[in-house]
């Protein structure tokens, strides 16, 4: 993991010695407050706009599966050249890590996965999915066309930058670790402090949500195989039923939320998948189960693996059965909780407030799905939150990972303006030379 780290540093260390650093002020006409704005404005001119809904529907017309997108990287990396953007590559596989700014610190990074879902589509558009099978159903499509759109953003206000800003596209955030594997090439090096955005497809265009402190639960896995012996089904005391055995486990298994659990500390416990047996007068050999459990804190989701391995195997062995249970592989780690930093909440509600107004500034709920974003956030302070992105013309909009799942693309401005406002603003707000925000102090003789 070392030798990453370092050759990552040199690269970042070659590419902005190589060119000139600005000598510009970072401050503008504008007041820090007005960026926001001036940003959105920007995203919105035609240009932009139509190029950032052009990236987008590319992307989703040609979805590509965790540590797969070829494509994908392949038309970021293209991007990323067109506007004069130096960029590392591969990292990760086929993920991106970009740089614009001074080269200097501080350094912010700005996240967007790439990956899609092994989903059908079903939205009859002029952009459905050449791939059968797989489908942009959680947006990440035009989470990329939005960082892209803050590159461009941050290109061509490079003056306002006093930092480096790392553009950060990851792969495989669908279940694939990505974060975790992206960390481990070094990402985060010098970063002190990481932003990410996500679809928000039943809150309108316009309106953000976020929250300090949780706001995506820990998710982990489990699979368990219980081993009985077959025989008839007319004589079942010649046998050891695993199917009455996985049954039992099952139901003791729920009794863990309901009796163990703090009811104030959310935790769910489910049981997704049962396999065994093939004929209705045959008693199987063995079963095999699985499932989730997620939390809102890290402690109650360890309680809860070393709960769920003690009650298959004890009660397993009450119907005479072994069992074994197996959870998240190397491959799919367990998720830590997505937990907000309370300084970045404040820093997100000042630059959405003052792009889109108080009143456009919601509390998100937390939500029991997790987002490997998590990774980033146990490393150094993260901040996660929910861009609205709703069809209105949609009776009743689809949810994430629908395959009737639609958005309006008029967000995709907001998204870009609003990364490109975090990073600048946290660079302004953190940069050794960054205090022009208070008004002068006039003493009375």
């Amino acid at each position: 993991m070392g030798r990453p780290k370092r050759a990552f540093l040199i690269f970042i260390l070659v590419v902005f010695s190589s060119r000139p650093i600005s000598s510009d002020s970072i401050w503008t006409t504008e007041e820090p407050s007005e960026i926001p704005t001036s940003f959105l404005n920007f995203a919105k001119k035609p240009e932009v706009f139509d190029w950032m809904v052009g990236v987008r529907r590319r992307i989703h017309e040609n979805p590509e599966l965790g540590y797969e997108e070829f494509e994908t990287s392949k038309l970021i990396r293209q991007e990323l050249e067109k506007m004069g953007i130096e960029y590392k590559h591969p990292v990760a596989g086929t993920g991106i890590v970009a740089f614009t700014g001074s080269g200097k610190p501080p350094f912010v990074a700005l996240r967007a996965d790439m990956d899609a879902l092994a989903l059908q589509e079903l939205v009859e558009w002029e952009h459905k999915s050449k791939n059968p099978g797989k489908m942009h159903a959680c947006g990440h499509d035009a989470h990329v066309a939005m960082l892209l759109g803050a590159a461009r953003i941050l290109r061509d206000h490079r003056s306002f930058l006093k930092g480096t800003v790392v553009l950060v596209f990851q792969p495989a955030e669908e279940g694939g670790g990505g974060a975790s594997k992206m960390i481990e090439a070094g990402v985060l090096d010098n970063v002190e402090a990481i932003f990410a955005l996500h679809l928000h497809p039943v809150a309108s265009v316009g309106q953000v949500e976020g929250r300090a402190g949780p706001i995506a639960a820990g998710a982990g896995s489990f699979e368990a195989e219980i081993s009985g012996k077959g025989g008839h089904a007319a004589i079942p005391q010649q046998s050891i039923d695993p199917i009455l055995a996985a049954s039992n486990v099952i139901v003791s298994l729920q009794q863990l939320v309901s009796r163990e659990s703090d009811p104030l500390d959310s935790t769910v416990l489910m049981v997704a998948k049962f396999r065994g047996g093939g004929a209705f007068n045959v008693i199987p050999d063995s079963v095999s189960i699985g499932g989730t459990f997620r939390a809102f804190a890290t402690q109650t989701l360890l309680h809860l693996k070393q709960r769920i391995e003690e009650v298959i195997v004890g009660q397993a062995a009450v119907q005479r059965c072994n069992a074994t249970v197996t959870f998240n592989s190397g491959e799919k780690p367990m998720w830590p909780p997505t937990v907000n930093d309370e300084k970045l909440h404040k820093l997100f509600e000042n630059v959405a407030g003052d792009m889109l107004g108080a009143h456009s500034v919601k509390t998100a709920h937390p939500v029991m799905g997790a987002e490997d974003f998590s990774f980033y956030q146990e490393q150094k302070p993260g901040y996660y939150f929910f861009l609205g992105t709703k069809d209105e013309t949609a009776e009743d909009p689809a949810s994430l990972h629908s395959p009737y799942l639609k958005i309006d693309e008029n967000a995709l401005p907001v998204g870009a303006a609003l990364h490109a406002s975090l990073a600048v603003r946290y660079l302004l707000e953190n940069s050794p030379a960054a205090t022009p925000y208070k008004e002068p102090e006039h003493n009375e003789l």
